[in-house]
């Protein structure tokens, strides 16, 4: 087997200019692009935080729903303009999720809306210096102009490693600089860099290298050594490329290599390349066959092996292998019983204080809503246009941002899970439980973040690398308690669920809620069981999950995210939810029934004349009674009006079929609405209950929903609202589709309606079901 090392010939060697090709670059008025870029878990978000000052605009790019992420670099008094765009963690070119597709997409230049980077800054963790140089040096093939951020000293070093950095900056031939990004060690000195890089505009300017002076030129520089004959097929196919595409001849050969290096099959090839180039590539692979060149492994036995080097060359370590914080810690939190009781406990933990702490900005939320639809309501004067702003705009918004406290503290908590490194033992616990139900263990990850919403969720499923299994966890993310079903549990347990202490210790509103998380992630794992044995039967590939040292959370990052996801709650509110809600109370409002308000106008006549006509010794006591009197027709009136509107004949449409589940019209109304976004039940039942506005005038009073909710009954004089009640709604919620973005987003990652409709239609009749089971098995047991 030939295996006497070769030689690819560099770009230069092809005698085709190095001129940038005008249609890729951007104009001289764009800001000098940077593109951050490392392995997962090397702290790069941490940096781009840094260097941002998290300041960054956040989208998709387009055609896919990969997040981008870019901001301007903060800091700078003077110079030239300089976007940071981060790009999501791989740890090869070769790509084996949609999010690394990316990465390698734009490093490549595949992306016409990003364009050519001007400066990559490659983040490396320190710790774990042999894995990340695989990637750093396929990057530093590609040509461009190159820094190194070497980041997480500080662990690398608890760790017992010593590294030489001005070392590895003369094996990677470009600039190295030491970092401890969560502290900000390190950072001033690569923003100075990067600032002066684009002052002088070294990658458009095409200059050398200049390790002294902190520049990084064009270079071309290849890390392996192969079989000469594999090096031949790398020239040949290169050449080609250059003809083909003059505008990337500058990473030629490294395309070549990934090329001829991919197993893939052909099918991936083919997105990027005409005929000709997958012919050559065929070829090659069959005659590298004959001369006994395995081609899948050749690049990436070398690539490895010129790693381990660069490692062996750069890193002293001190003899003796000392236990790291991180280690002491994970034998207590990854441990079989323990690990798990404390993940319990965290849960808990998370949902009792959503309750504990978010009571007052509620109540401050409730007052300040209260207030105004008074204001405006005492502005306006009696009236529908005074109808429709106090209790269909502000009213029905209001009782949904009501909620936003107890958003905040959820997104809160998972951003401190994310930050602190507890995620990936998160998943590394439940890898076991999930195996057993057919999941993979990388299904945690999308699940856990379904938790804050389904979307995210949903797009996070791309890192796993097995269409079936990739699926699976689509079709049951949804089933975990997103925070748009937080407002529903919120009210109903408010207005069913007694608020008592259990053991002392445990209130039972907190109880609950936890029981409606696990109950949506015991349904996740029974459905993605079931998926697995029919549907989308497959082997399980084993679980190989990097646990990243603990960290310690920056504060200000936590709260960004926070905040960031709080936003899109908000958005909703104010577009989704408000657009809804004026739906909602014409629907409610109209039409008008002309005779059902003589006959009410009547009714209080009646009222007020036996009223004048009955003896009283008190005066005060008959005014009272014909307050209550009047206020009883008032409630009657309502009533009826809302019976006889569009939404009430909607409401006793559906009727039967959820009259099994103990629900009447009224809550159907909300059931129906909410199918736009769970959340809408909430405000839509503030609608439907008219809140605000329940002593038959029209001030605005100061009941809540939940207390409202608290004294409907049904036809027959019995309470509506009961903890039965409360509960079997609480299950609909946590397995009914109740989302028209989620189900749009579905479509996107599937590609087609076949499989958002099939979510749609089981989880449907699943939370018909087992709110029916629970109703009825409620009612056998003598449950009210």
């Amino acid at each position: 087997m030939d295996r006497r090392p070769g030689r690819i010939i560099p770009q230069e060697m092809h005698r085709i200019s190095d001129k940038p090709d005008k249609n890729q670059r951007r104009s001289g008025d764009d800001p000098f692009l940077v593109v951050l870029t490392g392995n997962p878990n090397c702290g790069k978000t941490t940096l781009f935080n840094a260097l941002t000052g998290l300041r960054a605009r956040v989208g998709n790019y387009a055609g896919v729903t990969v997040e981008r992420k870019e901001g301007a670099m903060q800091g700078a008094l003077h110079g030239a303009p300089v976007s940071i765009l981060d790009l999501p963690g791989t740890y090869s070119l070769s790509p084996q999720s949609l999010d690394e597709r990316i990465a390698r997409d734009v490093l490549l230049q595949r992306l016409a809306e990003v364009g050519e980077p001007d400066l990559v800054v490659l983040v490396v963790d320190a710790s774990n210096l042999q894995r990340n140089l695989y990637y750093a040096t396929q990057v530093i093939e590609l040509g461009y102009p190159v820094f190194v951020a070497l980041n997480m000293m500080d662990v690398a070093r608890e760790n017992g490693h010593e590294l030489d950095v001005e070392g590895l900056s003369a094996a990677l031939r470009a600039p190295v600089f030491a970092l401890v990004a969560s502290d900000g060690e390190g950072v001033a000195e690569l923003k100075a860099a990067i600032q002066r890089c684009a002052s002088e505009g070294v990658a458009r300017k095409g200059q050398s290298l200049d390790l002294e002076g902190g520049n990084p030129g064009r270079q071309t520089q290849q890390f392996l050594e192969l079989p000469e004959s594999f090096g031949k097929e790398v020239n040949l196919i290169a050449g080609q490329l250059v003809r083909l595409f003059p505008e990337r001849r500058r990473f030629a050969s490294a395309e070549a290599v990934l090329l001829l290096s991919d197993d893939a099959g052909h099918s991936v090839a083919q997105e990027f390349y005409p005929a000709p180039v997958i012919a050559a590539v065929g070829e090659a692979h069959r005659r590298l066959e004959e001369a006994g060149i395995d081609w899948r492994s050749a690049a990436i036995e070398s690539r490895y092996a010129r790693a381990a080097a660069i490692q062996a060359a750069v890193t002293t370590d001190s003899g003796e292998m000392r236990e790291t914080f991180s280690d002491k810690l994970d034998r207590i939190l990854t441990d079989r019983f323990w690990g798990i009781a404390i993940f319990v406990g965290i849960m808990a933990l998370m949902f009792e204080s959503i309750f504990a702490f978010a009571k007052l900005p509620m109540d401050a939320i409730k007052d300040g809503v209260d207030s105004l639809a008074a204001v405006v309501g005492r502005g306006l004067g009696p009236g529908d246009l005074n109808s429709l702003l106090a209790n269909g705009v502000i009213k029905g918004v209001g009782s949904v941002l009501v909620f936003l406290p107890q958003i905040c503290l959820l997104f809160l908590f998972i951003s401190l899970l994310e930050d602190t490194g507890y995620m990936a033992r998160a998943a590394f616990l439940m890898d076991r439980l999930m195996s057993r139900v057919g999941l993979h263990g990388k299904s945690f990850i999308p699940m856990l973040s379904s938790f804050a919403c389904a979307i995210p969720g949903v797009m996070a499923t791309r890192t796993i690398e097995s269409p079936k299994d990739r699926l699976v966890t689509i079709l049951v993310a949804p089933l975990m308690s997103c925070s748009a079903r937080l407002p529903v549990y919120t009210v109903l347990i408010a207005a069913c669920i007694p608020d008592i202490r259990v053991l002392g210790v445990v209130g039972l509103p907190g109880l609950v809620m936890l029981g409606m998380y696990l109950l949506g992630i015991a349904g996740a794992f029974a459905m993605a069981w079931l998926f697995k044995k029919t549907l989308l039967r497959g082997e399980i590939p084993p679980l190989i999950l990097e646990l990243p040292p603990y960290k310690r959370p920056v504060i200000s990052v936590v709260l960004r995210h926070m905040w960031d996801r709080s936003k899109l709650f908000l958005r909703r509110a104010g577009t989704v939810i408000l657009g809804i809600n004026v739906i909602l109370w014409f629907l409610a409002t109209y039409p008008r029934h002309d005779e059902l308000k003589a006959n009410f106008d009547a009714e209080r006549a009646r009222a007020a004349a036996a009223s004048e006509t009955t003896p009283a010794a008190i005066p005060a006591d008959r005014a009272a009674e014909m307050t209550e009197r009047l206020n009883a027709i008032a409630s009657q009136e309502a009533g009826e009006h809302l019976r006889q509107s569009y939404v009430g004949v909607l409401g006793q449409f559906i009727e039967p079929i959820i009259q099994p589940l103990g629900f009447d019209w009224r809550i159907g109304v909300g059931i129906v609405a909410s199918f736009a976004a769970r959340e809408i039940f909430v405000s839509t039942m503030s609608v439907v209950y008219n809140v605000g506005n329940r002593a038959g005038d029209d001030t605005p009073a100061t009941s809540s929903l939940a207390e409202v909710m608290q004294h409907e009954v049904r036809s027959n004089g019995t309470r509506l609202y009961t903890p039965l009640t409360g509960v079997t709604l609480m299950v609909f919620y946590v397995f009914a589709m109740q989302c028209v973005s989620t189900v749009a987003v579905v479509r996107r990652e599937t590609g087609g309606w076949k499989w958002p409709l099939f979510q749609w239609a089981y989880m449907t009749s699943l939370a018909w079901t087992l709110a029916f089971v629970v109703y009825q098995g409620g009612l056998a047991v003598g449950w009210r």
